[in-house]
């Protein structure tokens, strides 16, 4: 891979592993190269991400090998790299890097980042954004063309609300445009401004652009992101390499231009003599800091008129006040009058059992759950939700696998108590190895359920008790029935 080498920047001197390492295949662009463009351009990657906590995209073995994200700062971060404690939408807290100098940004390419992904926000104040970011997202049937119209459409709409664009292209397809607002609104605040500046833009260029958050009603328009302001959801920045073959960069455009250029047209070759020859095209957008009050009446507004509120999160965010319901419309329930009866109410043949009546013995359920109702209430919830009568085969198969004093009873019990009384008895699991996570099979219908955890279950014979488990990653027979240490937990 050729020996280290150090580069100098700002002043500083970083080294860089593996220099001959290749990148790009397609292209042939090195380690090196990654790093000498960015070298190139530094004051412009620096302007984009100067004091704002940073997400890196690494690809340690270049754009063919496998990737991650890494937003929590390695143990073996330099000292001279400043960091940021963040929080995440889980709760989760992180300490993420915020570079202060280019030196980071060629620290950084030394572990294989190719793209940088910049909060909207700067360590001062973690939870003010800064920056109201837009991404133009074509969807399938539409290109970066079409992206653009709705660029040049979205800028005099910024204008009447008395706000400044600054594009850029995303280094794909899409068209970002990035607004400098003043740090007054939390995230939420900010995520409302966007929303109303997408259903703004949805108005003026209606069949051409969508706020649809679910994939299949968007259908050949541009998507208008707005879910990219919310918490821990970032934008590559400006001047970042992406990782195509093609080795394409986002390159910050000026607006009268926006129409005479192609995404081909900047990668990381070409790059480096526009910065030469223009500089950086966006260096004014930190002059600049902007109110969205006038976008937050119309976020009111369309509240008041209209009766627009909320729009999804993405999925992987906890369930928000306002939010609409979460799910895909292809999947949302119907009307009653248009859905088939649930299984439960249509009529099932009872199991071909004789009725047990009496009291359950206590203690049959799982640890920390309570005990289930009389035999009679079981029996009624195993009859509605029976598949089909075992028959008398598989009873015997039941009865096989029984230890000592035991019987069906204690089966259902246990059973119902894990959520799998849908599938009938669970009187044995896997033959051959339960991969993690395990998979309990049913002697007669096959796959019933899958847990992640070791479980254990507890059935009591003449008020003593019994413990069995049942645990991912072990090869099994009548493992249901295996004892295990009295007060053991799951």
């Amino acid at each position: 891979m050729g020996a280290a080498v150090e580069l100098e920047a700002g002043g500083r001197a970083v080294r860089l592993s593996n220099p001959d390492k290749i990148y790009f295949p397609a292209r042939g662009f090195t380690k090196l190269d990654v790093a000498q463009y960015y070298l190139s351009v530094g004051p412009g990657i620096l302007r984009a991400l100067r004091d704002r906590p940073t997400t890196l995209e690494r690809y340690p073995e270049g754009v063919e090998g496998e990737s991650f994200f890494q937003k929590r700062a390695p143990k073996y971060l330099p000292d001279w790299i400043p960091t940021a404690h963040i929080s995440f939408p889980s709760g989760r807290t992180a300490d993420e890097i915020c570079p202060t100098e280019v030196a980071a940004v060629i620290w950084a390419a030394n572990l294989g980042t190719l793209p940088f992904h910049p909060w909207p926000v700067r360590r001062e104040a973690v939870d003010h954004p800064d920056e109201l970011r837009i991404d133009l997202d074509p969807q399938p049937g539409t290109d970066f063309k079409d992206a653009v119209k709705a660029a040049l459409e979205l800028r005099p709409l910024l204008e009447e609300h008395g706000l400044r664009g600054w594009p850029k292209t995303s280094g794909g397809r899409g068209v970002h445009v990035f607004v400098p607002i003043e740090p007054r609104w939390e995230f939420t605040g900010v995520r409302r401004a966007a929303i109303a500046v997408a259903r703004e833009l949805e108005r003026r260029m209606p069949g051409r652009v969508t706020t649809a958050w679910w994939k299949e009603e968007r259908g050949e328009r541009i998507f208008v992101d707005y879910n990219q302001t919310a918490r821990d959801r970032t934008i590559a920045s400006a001047y970042s390499v992406r990782p195509n073959p093609r080795a394409l960069v986002s390159a910050p455009l000026r607006w009268d231009e926006l129409e005479h250029v192609s995404p081909s047209d900047f990668d990381l070759a070409t790059m480096p003599g526009r910065f030469a020859e223009l500089g950086d095209v966006h260096a004014d957008m930190d002059d600049h800091a902007f109110s969205l009050e006038s976008l937050l009446e119309l976020s009111r507004k369309d509240e008041r008129d209209h009766g627009l509120s909320d729009l999804p999160y993405p999925p992987d965010y906890p369930k928000m006040p306002g939010e609409p319901k979460r799910v895909q419309p292809s999947r949302a329930k119907k009307p009653t009058a248009d859905r088939r009866p649930c299984r439960s109410a249509r009529r099932l043949p009872p199991p071909a059992r004789r009725r047990v009546v009496g009291r359950s013995p206590r203690g049959c359920s799982t640890r920390g759950r309570p005990s289930l109702p009389r035999h009679d209430a079981a029996l009624r919830l195993r009859r509605r939700l029976a598949p089909l009568a075992p028959d008398t085969a598989h009873q015997r198969r039941v009865d096989e696998q029984m230890p000592e004093g035991c019987d069906r009873r204690h089966v259902r019990l246990a059973e119902q108590s894990i959520g799998l009384h849908q599938h009938g008895h669970l009187a044995a699991v896997a033959t051959g190895p339960v991969r993690d996570p395990a998979q309990v099979h049913h002697p007669v219908h096959g796959p019933v359920g899958h847990f992640r955890r070791p479980l254990v279950l507890r059935h009591v014979d003449r008020g003593e008790g019994q413990e069995v488990e049942v645990r991912p990653g072990r090869a099994v027979a009548q493992i249901l029935w295996q004892p295990v240490a009295q007060g053991r937990n799951p």
